[in-house]
């Protein structure tokens, strides 16, 4: 007889067979309960057997140990396990005491299996591969790999199982060098070919990133499953490898091996990262035919290839035919609306979504900045429910695009007021804030935070560091910062020689470029764009040909525009402006502005009207709403007194809307920055800038100073345009400087423009009479001013 329906033994319910089938009777109840979860009934089973002084069977415990850990019911399976303690079959049987560590196990009571498994007086390798699979699922991965080193000493024959449980453990710790010495076992004893083995080395090799190693195993296994398949072309799509990841593909279908869904929501992403449209349209019809649209997941990857693609339409049309659609669906359609340019679109998208999640909000603040709405994207910011690391980095990374700087570092800060520690990602945008303001007070506050958080040998960080002391004007922190890290790649050596080449240190930037190399270590055109650039502030130009002949020719660099730029820059500010003009007529590539514009520059240090004349037209043509062209025609026609011609430009300026960017200077202070333009007087210690600077011009015009007014773009008297000139941003920014700062220390200060003649005069003068380092940045370089001097030796 079978237990009644209540799943309470009765003694009727043992009838009058066999011990033995009556125990059969028994499992069998035990085992329907288990299935239908019922453990509650299934442990009234037990509890009725100890009633009637009836000796459970070992299968019975086994049924329920097994129930309880199918269905995690460890509170079951604690009274299951205590009941086989109390009549002491725990000590008789391996094979329960294992299902003990397995129920645990499964349960996800870690602490519990391993007592468990500690206790037992010998072990199989069924006992071992359980707790290695265990700790490997709970992430407890140094564990796993110590208990199969354990094993591995006891002499057990190590069976193909265990062998796939301790990889998870190996690839999840990145433990190349282990995960290499199991594969060795693995050889031995002749598992490699072994689908299950294969499958976790190669996706062991994949984590710790080596696919060569994980392609090597994956070619050697004879009859691979579609799983396995599945892997090898996830891992060549993750990394960066799409067209191998398609190739793998085609290879798969030839081996008539079917994609599951999984593949195809893995090898789409190939497709849109290599924007191969075609490849993407033909899976699409494979997954129509294979009825696997209604996965949201595949739904999802084709449509971030058809928006990858800029094919938005398609990928609307993907998403309206999805029959059933979940939260990664709509950001995706929202990220593709907002990226390809269709912000209302998005924002229309968004205000429809049945319910988001953290990362709907962060589509739209990226959306928003990308498109350089930043005040709607702060908007949205400031509506979230919840933030992560995510939502503030993309609206930290947002300002930072848009130039919103200021805002940047005030992101900054409220994030960490708010506890979310910061990632490399949130470090790049706030050292980018930092660069492009010069704010080293700030810098350094980030690095302290940078070195805090433990991030001080990441190579990045490293590279980003020294790119905002630099930028910042300490150069030589940024040679501390470089000397101390322990691996340097491409950008690191580029950060430091386009630092010095910044600095006008040319021959400290030559020396990087000849140690870079020496180190083995390839030089891009980033290099050399660094190279060129310090020839040019150096004026070396035969050097400066010499390079760049030689990236072609030795290093297999093809020139960019930002290339030639730079020999035009060179020739121009050698005074070879026929062999600029000849350089241009000749690029293999059609100039733009940017070249035109370096040639226009050199013609105003030059005075040459005639070229200036011409490649000033050639500019206003081209960018019609520029006003640095008009600017620096303007300032050609001053340097020769050519009234008429500024007149013309003011006029044509006027007709076509043209306003001229107002000159800025900055200064930072105690971590404060203040701005000021030229004739400034806005700022409340106005009164006192002025006078000092009144007190500077007496002592410059006693030192020799004689005011540059070819500078001035008015025909006005001479004396009024020497305070023209005395109210330029960058003089009230020293003045301030001098007045807020102790004596003997050093003032920093940014210009949005070129610096003009008279204020480069006047800051060697105010350097030495007040014996102070002016340390200035314009649009092109770094100005050292020191006893008099400058660093730029007057060539800039």
């Amino acid at each position: 007889m079978h237990a009644n329906n209540t799943g309470v033994l009765r003694e009727e319910d043992l009838g009058s067979g066999s011990g033995n089938s009556a125990g059969i009777d028994i499992d069998k109840d035990v085992s329907v309960l288990c299935d239908q979860g019922r453990m509650k009934e299934a442990m009234d089973i037990l509890h009725g057997m100890d009633r009637l002084g009836v000796t459970a069977e070992f299968s019975t415990y086994a049924f329920l140990l097994h129930g309880c850990a199918n269905k995690k019911a460890v509170v079951e399976g604690k009274l299951v396990h205590a009941h086989i303690i109390q009549t002491g079959s725990k000590t008789e049987d391996m094979f329960l005491e294992t299902k003990i560590v397995i129920m645990y196990a499964k349960s996800g009571h870690l602490e519990y299996a391993r007592k468990a498994f500690e206790e037992m007086p010998e072990r199989n390798v069924i006992s071992w591969t359980v707790m290695i699979a265990a700790c490997a699922r709970l992430r407890h991965d140094e564990e796993a790999v110590d208990l199969f080193y354990r094993m591995r000493q006891t002499g057990i024959a190590i069976d193909h199982f265990a062998f796939a449980s301790v990889l998870p453990a190996c690839a999840n710790l990145a433990a190349l060098e282990v995960g290499m010495e199991v594969h060795q076992d693995i050889a031995r004893n002749g598992f490699e070919c072994n689908v299950f083995v294969g499958s976790a080395l190669v996706d062991m090799y994949v984590k710790c990133g080596n696919l060569e190693a994980a392609r090597n195993v994956f070619d050697k296994i004879p009859e691979r499953n579609s799983v396995l398949w599945t892997v090898m072309i996830s891992a060549y799509a993750k990394n960066g490898q799409g067209e191998e990841a398609l190739r793998l593909l085609y290879q798969m279908q030839r081996s008539e091996i079917q994609p599951s869904k999984f593949t195809y929501a893995v090898v789409l992403p190939a497709c849109a990262n290599l924007s191969a449209l075609e490849h993407g349209k033909e899976i699409h019809q494979e997954v129509i035919k294979r009825g696997f649209l209604s996965n949201v997941f595949v739904g999802s990857a084709l449509i971030d290839m058809y928006v990858k693609c800029n094919k938005v339409e398609d990928a609307n049309k993907v998403f309206n035919e999805m029959p059933a659609r979940n939260v990664v669906s709509w950001n995706t359609m929202i990220t593709g609306y907002a990226q390809n340019g269709f912000i209302d679109k998005a924002e229309e998208l968004f205000q429809e979504m049945p319910e988001r999640d953290v990362f709907s909000w962060t589509s739209m603040i990226a959306g928003f900045a990308q498109n350089g709405f930043v005040q709607e994207a702060l908007k949205i910011f400031r509506a979230m429910p919840e933030y992560n690391l995510v939502s503030w980095n993309a609206m930290i990374a947002g300002c930072a695009q848009n130039e919103r700087f200021d805002e940047t570092l005030k992101l900054f800060r409220q994030m960490q007021l708010t506890g979310m520690k910061p990632n490399c990602d949130t470090f790049a945008s706030v050292l980018s804030a930092c660069s492009n303001l010069a704010a080293l007070g700030d810098g350094k506050q980030v690095h302290d935070v940078i070195i805090r958080s433990g991030l001080q040998s990441n190579i990045f960080m490293g590279s980003a560091l020294i790119d905002v002391y630099a930028k910042c004007g300490s150069i030589m922190d940024a040679q501390t910062i470089f000397d101390k890290m322990s691996r340097r790649n491409t950008v690191s050596w580029n950060a430091m020689i386009v630092g010095y080449a910044m600095h006008g240190q040319a021959k400290m930037a030559l020396r990087f470029f000849e140690l870079m190399q020496q180190s083995g270590q390839k030089p891009n055109y980033v290099t050399f764009i660094g190279v060129l650039s310090a020839c040019c502030h150096a004026g070396l130009v035969d050097d400066g040909w010499r390079y760049f002949d030689s990236m072609n020719q030795y290093h297999g660099i093809t020139h960019t525009i930002d290339h030639y730029c730079c020999m035009v820059d060179l020739l121009g500010r050698a005074g070879r402006l026929d062999e600029a003009k000849e350089f241009i007529d000749k690029m293999p590539i059609k100039p733009n502005a940017v070249v035109l514009a370096s040639l226009l520059g050199a013609c105003k240090v030059h005075n040459n009207i005639k070229i200036g004349e011409h490649v000033a037209e050639c500019l206003i043509e081209l960018e019609p709403k520029n006003p640095a062209h008009y600017v620096q025609l303007s300032n050609i026609y001053a340097a020769v007194g050519r009234w008429d011609g500024i007149e013309k430009v003011r006029k044509l300026m006027k007709e076509r809307n043209v306003k001229k960017e107002p000159g800025c200077s900055w200064i930072e202070i105690n971590n404060k920055i203040t701005t000021f333009l030229v004739r400034d007087r806005s700022h409340p210690q106005m009164e006192e800038i002025y006078a000092k600077l009144e007190t500077l011009l007496g002592q410059m015009e006693a030192a020799g100073y004689v005011p540059d007014t070819k500078c001035v773009l008015h025909d006005v008297e001479e004396e009024q345009k020497k305070y023209m000139l005395l109210y330029h941003s960058e003089k009230l920014a020293i003045a301030f400087g001098l007045i807020n700062t102790p004596p003997g220390a050093s003032i920093r200060i940014v210009k949005n423009l070129r610096v003009c003649d008279d204020c480069h005069s006047a800051s060697k003068y105010i350097s030495k009479i007040v014996s102070r380092e002016i340390v200035m940045r314009d649009t092109s370089r770094f100005h050292h001013f020191k006893d008099g001097n400058c660093s730029c030796g007057d060539y800039w």
